[in-house]
């Protein structure tokens, strides 16, 4: 199992340099993608620009730039903006990563525990009123934009019903510190944590329901029940681990892809400062460092999530030990 385990982390550390590489080339070294005339500006002169490649060290060989960035990321941490000078964008980032994590944990522990009661619960009663109207009410989930629902659910707490007894507790928009303000950061993220689950809630339970149902056909579930097993037992000790494992794939994709700045859009209609919304401000002005720093901080949650997706496996299916 440690093998496992080590094989699997060493392929993460390989990926992730890859990754760095990749990313370096498309925002550095494709044609027409040069930073110094973006920093110099539009009527820049030919000697500027030359002042500006020299300052930055683009006049150097591509890998030499890639190598000192990489030493501004990850060693001294002084990698400043291209538009504005002297903005460490490594603080930035890190100062943003509490938003983002403090968003998609909270809204991951919802949708994981009502997906698996949702899906669970359907499964023991299939066919009937009860399985059918989860599975409605899950598909409603689905169908609802995270922006359209997130919206309402600001008009709503925040507009027309927010001096009533129900929503009078709702604070203003924004981000309160957990460290500083711990009631303050779980009301104020109480509705966008349910915003941003309801989606995945819907989606997840419907998955878990299907490999349950089809997890109940299989043969070891024939031998549970000629031993005499309760169908209780049988489904949430033998079926439900087994039908977990696209459950967690599900699970670890989306978790890494939403930690990386897939919930760019709760973050807006919240006015959460994440890394989602940092990315897409240095979208919108075209920062490279900034894109650079916050698309290797979310390629590294994705791939760890890979990784920890795998480590699951090894503890949920035996058989992936000597894989």
């Amino acid at each position: 199992m440690l093998l496992a385990i080590t094989r699997r982390l060493g392929q993460m550390l390989f990926v992730l340099v890859g990754i760095s590489i990749l990313v370096f080339l498309i925002f550095f070294a494709t044609p027409g993608a040069d930073p110094s005339a973006r920093i110099a500006g539009r009527n820049a002169s030919p000697e500027i620009l030359e002042a500006v490649r020299k300052s930055f060290g683009f006049d150097q060989p591509f890998y030499m730039q890639y190598l000192i960035m990489m030493k501004k990321i990850f060693v001294t941490g002084d990698l400043t903006s291209f538009v504005n000078r002297g903005w460490k964008v490594v603080p930035a980032v890190f100062e943003a990563i509490p938003v983002t994590l403090s968003l998609v944990i909270g809204a991951a522990v919802l949708w994981v525990v009502f997906g698996i009661i949702i899906g669970t619960v359907a499964a023991a009663t299939r066919g009937s009123w009860l399985d059918k109207f989860l599975m409605v009410l899950g598909l409603v989930g689905i169908s609802m934009p995270v922006y359209w629902l997130g919206e309402v659910m600001n008009l709503v707490t925040q507009s027309r019903y927010h001096d009533t007894w129900m929503f009078s507790w709702v604070p203003p928009l924004g981000y309160k510190n957990i460290s500083t303000d711990p009631r303050g950061w779980f009301l104020t993220l109480i509705i966008p944590w349910f915003t941003l689950a309801i989606l995945y809630i819907g989606l997840y339970g419907r998955v878990l329901r299907a490999n349950l149902i089809e997890a109940l056909q299989e043969d070891y579930v024939r031998t549970a029940r000629a031993k005499g097993l309760s169908e209780t037992r049988i489904l949430l000790r033998h079926a439900l681990r087994t039908s977990l494992t696209s459950f967690v794939t599900l699970f670890g994709l989306d978790f890494g892809a939403l930690v990386g700045g897939a919930a760019l859009l709760t973050e807006v209609v919240f006015d959460l400062h994440g890394v989602g919304m940092l990315t897409y401000n240095a979208l919108l002005t075209l920062d490279l460092p900034v894109i650079m720093a916050t698309v290797l901080y979310a390629s590294f949650f994705v791939v760890l999530s890979n990784a920890l997706v795998d480590v699951v496996y090894i503890f949920l299916d035996p058989r992936v030990r000597t894989a």
